[in-house]
């Protein structure tokens, strides 16, 4: 539909991955070289900036993949939760699939019979062997995208803070687009740019902790699967509004959350100029 084209390029508009005469852009070219959307594309792009590109690329395969999280038998969803607590992580699903990537490889590498060790790994956690390897088969294939572009591969450093909070930083790079915000308390998430009420997914980590983070950057927003907004992480407003393009953010519909948004921005700026003046 021409509205969704319209939407697309607006979209790469905000990106920045056109220039001013509507062709890509020199970063645009370099997105176009990963088969991955735009977003995520730009969120690998931005993980060389902020070294994690390690933990980006394995994000990156493990939205692309399906979704490996099976839906447990009848009577043994509880079994499931638990099993999947061991991989949660505080900061939201995106580091929890790094977590279950991660785990996944180091059963792997411990097995004698590999192909029934991974199988039955997979099925002891009600995780999918298939969705798994596919995910291995597409970080590896944009590993070489990498190399054959000339793009750095940082070291490994999931775990530490600053490691925790580049990859967020990344994240948001591509899909500042994607925020929404807990408006009530209550895990009824109103979405920035249309404007629609969404939940949390019921594989969502903080489905399962119970948490309700008032701010997410999300993966996808599925009207199929009841309003629901998958592979959530939290996200602080200063982080947002320190990364946002101003062009997008002005263009956003009047809300209450933009208002916010609003008074962080003005806050940094005060406390940028400030320190100018201070120099």
């Amino acid at each position: 539909a021409p509205e969704s084209l319209m939407q697309a390029l607006e979209d790469l508009d905000y990106l920045a991955a056109l220039d001013n005469d509507g062709n890509l852009s020199e970063l645009g070219i370099i997105m176009s070289e990963f088969p991955l959307d735009p977003q995520l594309s730009k969120s690998i792009l931005a993980s060389c900036e902020f070294e994690c590109v390690n933990e980006m690329l394995t994000i990156a395969a493990m939205v692309t993949a399906p979704n490996c999280f099976l839906h447990a038998p009848p009577g043994t969803e509880e079994i499931a939760l638990t099993c999947w607590r061991k991989f949660s992580h505080p900061a939201g699903d995106h580091f929890t699939l790094i977590n279950v990537f991660n785990a996944f490889k180091e059963a792997s590498a411990n097995s004698a019979s590999q192909y029934y060790s991974n199988e039955k790994w997979c099925r002891d956690y009600f995780l999918s062997c298939s969705a798994l390897r596919m995910a291995e088969v597409i970080r590896a294939e944009l590993v070489e995208i990498m190399k054959r572009i000339e793009l750095p591969i940082s070291e490994p450093g999931f775990g530490s803070e600053e490691n925790i909070l580049s990859i967020k930083k990344s994240l948001l790079s591509g899909y500042f687009m994607h925020i929404a915000r807990d408006v009530d308390g209550s895990g009824n998430y109103l979405m920035l740019t249309h404007r629609q009420v969404a939940q949390l997914h019921p594989f969502s980590v903080y489905s399962n902790t119970r948490r309700i983070p008032e701010w997410v950057l999300f993966h996808e927003f599925s009207i199929a699967e009841d309003n629901s907004i998958r592979v959530v992480s939290e996200i602080s407003p200063d982080l947002f509004a320190e990364l946002v393009p101003q062009y997008y953010f002005s263009n956003l519909p009047p809300s209450e959350s933009k208002d916010i948004l609003q008074e962080v921005i003005n806050h940094l700026s005060a406390g940028s100029t400030t320190k100018e003046e201070q120099k």
